[in-house]
């Protein structure tokens, strides 16, 4: 590792009996290749996110329709409902905890997710796990938008009728390419204005997808005379030897929903004013919401089983059964908001701040924003919700599998080798203790490299599928594949810490 260049006193951190820091005004970080005022880190007086914005952010993220389908999908593997939203709940409590370990360093240190990794990959390669992040991000906002684009077609088709039977561009109804275009527009309009913007946004947008999931399930319950006979559903697997090998890939499936988060959530916990504020926020709002709203799935789809003679897992499917204008105009910008929540916040803030990180010069957080915005279209969205099996299960599960090895390596560094303690003004810095070699940690990319094979290693589809052999990429690694995101954690962490447990780090300047 390279000498530390000891900092000017004018670059000495300043601390506030929080425990928070930040650069002075004075602070010489003028390297344009790493260095611009969205990567500085956010001043303390900027720093004022509360419990409530942090638990306002994940209500809106976690209700939107992929959250709501969650459920059925477990249902459908032979789960009884009380399975399914027990394996939903424990997953969500399990990601929590790699959520706030990474989101730690947001309050203190004011930094977005790649100058954090910077400490452990380098100052340049901070771009590899960034880009990868930034790839999965790209690739779900363009899903998520044609995904919310279907939604306000179908329930505008049934306000004015006739839209399915449109003149087709592209296999698709026009009418169904202006409401993705329109939706797509919107979205970047809201990023366009910053983070106080979405802020502003989340803090409304969540009570009201909760009420509007509320009143979906009085709709259904009222028509019902109470709800239907799915809740008396017996499981399919028991609680045997059936159960489990479905159980733990079903886990994996439920953490790695999130995992994407568990590792740029300093996007976000940068803004926060304190500790105690993403902590509380982070812990009342993700494990409760996703656990809610599973329950109110289940409930509502009950009740369309007993009305329809079937269930309906899908919330725009059911709301556009009704022929009232009222409900309909409330389904509607109930799923606007839903679904702009959570892909603004889940996949346009991250691939902002990564883009940036790779050309500060040239890309800012708007302009990083639009990028992902450009990009989630050419990627197709509609062709990759059509072979689901090969672009979604098997591509995003396989970057998945490489987001938790990310994790592991950035918890190892942060909290095993560094104990919390960052030098800030070398986060921006070449030459200085987080330049490594040429910019590059080795080590770090040798612990990515060992937890990714482990993780994806296995990789295998059924014939016709994908594009894994049946056996598995690499056949003995195949009873891994099922839990790539755990093991990728697990095996970056574990050989990243032993990599660096020689290497000592002097302690920074100031706190």
């Amino acid at each position: 590792m390279t000498a530390t260049v000891p900092p000017t006193p004018s670059d000495r951190p300043i601390p506030d009996p929080a425990g928070r820091v930040e650069l002075p005004p004075g602070a010489a970080l003028t390297d344009g290749r790493f260095v611009n005022d969205d990567l500085l880190p956010v001043p303390l007086a900027r720093r004022r996110w509360t419990t409530y914005n942090f638990t306002a952010l994940w209500v809106g993220m976690a209700h939107n329709i992929p959250s709501w389908l969650l459920a059925s999908g477990l249902v459908a593997l032979g789960m009884d409902w009380k399975q399914a939203v027990f394996t939903i709940a424990l997953a969500n409590v399990i990601v929590l905890a790699p959520m706030l370990l990474t989101g730690h360093a947001g309050p203190k240190y004011g930094i977005p997710f790649p100058v954090l990794a910077r400490a452990s990959f380098g100052l340049r390669g901070a771009n590899l796990p960034a880009m990868i992040r930034a790839g999965v991000a790209c690739a779900w906002f363009g899903i998520q938008t044609w995904i919310g684009g279907q939604g306000v077609f179908v329930l505008l088709g049934k306000l004015f009728g006739g839209w399915a039977e449109a003149s087709r561009i592209g296999g698709q109804p026009w009418t169904l390419w202006v409401c993705f275009v329109l939706f797509w527009a919107l979205e970047l309009a809201i990023i366009h204005r910053g983070m106080e913007t979405l802020r502003r946004f989340e803090n409304w947008a969540a009570p009201f997808v909760i009420v509007g999931a509320l009143v979906l399930l009085a709709w259904i319950a009222g028509k019902a005379g109470g709800l239907g006979p799915l809740l008396d559903q017996p499981s399919r697997l028991g609680w045997g030897a059936d159960f489990w090998p479905v159980f733990f890939p079903s886990l994996m499936g439920m953490i790695a929903f999130w995992s994407t988060l568990s590792l740029n959530i300093p996007d976000f916990t940068r803004f926060g004013a304190g500790q105690r504020a993403q902590v509380w926020g982070q812990t009342l709002g993700l494990p409760t919401t996703m656990t809610l709203f599973a329950l109110l799935s289940v409930f509502v789809t009950s009740g369309s089983q007993a009305v329809y003679g079937a269930p309906l897992w899908d919330p725009v499917a059911l709301a556009a059964k009704t022929d009232n204008v009222f409900g309909l105009l409330f389904a509607l910008v109930t799923v606007l908001v839903a679904t702009i929540s959570v892909n603004i916040a889940a996949n346009v803030v991250s691939p902002a701040y990564d883009l940036a990180n790779l050309a500060p010069r040239l890309i800012s957080f708007r302009t990083g924003a639009l990028i992902t915005g450009v990009v989630g279209v050419l990627i197709m969205p509609w062709k990759l919700t059509e072979t689901p099996e090969l672009y979604i299960f098997t591509w995003l599960g396989l970057v998945g599998g490489l987001l938790g090895t990310v994790a592991g390596i950035l918890i190892a560094d942060y909290w095993l080798i560094r104990r919390t303690a960052l030098d800030l003004p070398d986060l921006y810095r070449p030459g200085g203790r987080y330049w490594y070699t040429s910019g590059w940690n080795p080590r770090a990319v040798a612990a990515f490299l060992i937890g990714g094979v482990l993780a994806v290693g296995g990789s295998h589809s059924a014939p016709g599928k994908g594009p894994f052999p049946r056996d598995g990429l690499v056949p003995f690694l195949k009873p891994l594949a099922d839990y790539g995101w755990a093991v990728g954690l697990t095996a970056s962490l574990v050989v990243y810490a032993a990599l660096m447990a020689g290497q000592r780090p002097t302690p920074p300047d100031g706190p």
